[in-house]
């Protein structure tokens, strides 16, 4: 087990092998007085080890899990985008991504498809699941160096295109991801984001956006494999669900999928190959009600575990991000 000293208070951190780093707080009656002591270590400590653990602080509501994130000095992130509606309870803190509690979520990095996304992602369990439910993490410098050199430099070279369909049915509608349904402002946001877009005949919106599927860290310069290639193509959805869709939508009309940055499809093969690289990768720990989980959103990719029983875990996105290698290079067109 090795340890770092935080600013003012001494907090051992630890670190056991398949587990992430973990700060054990004690007599801590204070949440945000702690948040305020500890901020400047626990960043250090991120930029080290990319997500840690803090148990001990006995957070107990929203407004706890927003004391932490004031007092952190951090700028909260106003979501867009987004694929599920969350509940907001403050600025920056949220309810959790709605998934069913059957299915494991896959390894991804938060809004990685936006150019302004959450540097800092800070996960909150109020409520302990049953059974599972981790939220799992995975070291993106170490998943990079892992996938095969030719997938990795044809990424880096051409980067990954998201596309998307929004319609009234399945997740996000336009209102919820834009924040509005006038057609002029949802134009004018995605110009702005470097977003193609067309207007179907029906009414519904279509849009591509490409993005780099590697980046170097803000504070570190390490490289990352920082995109949701995976985790929104047609390949990671299970079976009857991935052929409903086509089935109900056409190939081209899927509500999202990924491709390689030319507009070529992945094969399957490739999408299993780059989830296994990540589960071969991933550390997990169980839940405790009470737990704070800080996660460095570049250095780090999340996912959560299938559960059983309640849970509630908050989440608060914070200090917006923008970095020139997430920045698109080459336009995109629609198919």
């Amino acid at each position: 087990m090795s340890s770092i000293e935080l600013t003012t208070s001494p907090i051992a951190l630890e670190r056991e092998p398949g587990q992430p780093a973990m700060l054990r707080v004690r007599g801590a009656d204070d949440p945000a007085r702690w948040a305020t002591e500890a901020r400047e270590g626990l960043s250090a400590a991120l930029v080290e080890h990319g997500a840690v653990m803090i148990r001990g602080l006995k957070l107990r509501d929203t407004a706890d899990v927003t004391a932490v994130l004031e007092q952190l000095d951090v700028e909260p992130v106003a979501e867009r985008e987004t694929f599920a509606q969350r509940k907001t309870y403050t600025s920056g803190v949220h309810s959790a991504s709605p998934w069913p509690p059957n299915q494991p979520m896959c390894m991804h990095h938060e809004l990685s498809y936006t150019l302004d996304f959450p540097g800092l992602m800070l996960f909150t369990c109020l409520t302990e699941p049953t059974v599972g439910g981790a939220t799992c993490l995975a070291d993106a410098a170490a998943v990079l160096d892992a996938l095969p050199r030719d997938l990795v430099d044809r990424f880096e070279r051409e980067g990954w295109l998201l596309t998307r369909n929004y319609n009234d049915e399945i997740g996000a509608t336009l209102t919820e991801a834009f924040g509005t349904a006038d057609r002029d402002a949802v134009e004018s946001y995605c110009r702005a984001h470097a977003i193609t877009f067309a207007w179907r005949p029906d009414g519904s919106l279509q849009t591509a956006q490409r993005r780099s599927a590697v980046v170097h860290h803000p504070v570190s310069g390490r490289r990352c494999w920082f995109n949701q290639i995976a985790f929104l193509n047609e390949w990671t959805l299970a079976p009857e669900v991935r052929e409903y869709l086509v089935d109900e939508y056409g190939a081209d009309g899927l509500p999202f999928n990924t491709r390689y940055g030319n507009g070529d499809p992945l094969d399957e093969e490739v999408v299993r190959l780059i989830n296994s690289v990540y589960e071969d990768h991933t550390v997990r720990v169980p839940w405790q009600a009470g737990d704070m989980l800080a996660v460095d959103n570049v250095r780090t990719a999340h996912s959560r575990e299938a559960y059983e029983g309640p849970r509630d875990v908050v989440v608060a996105m914070a200090s917006p991000t923008r970095l020139d290698t997430s920045s698109p290079t080459l336009e995109v067109g629609l198919r």
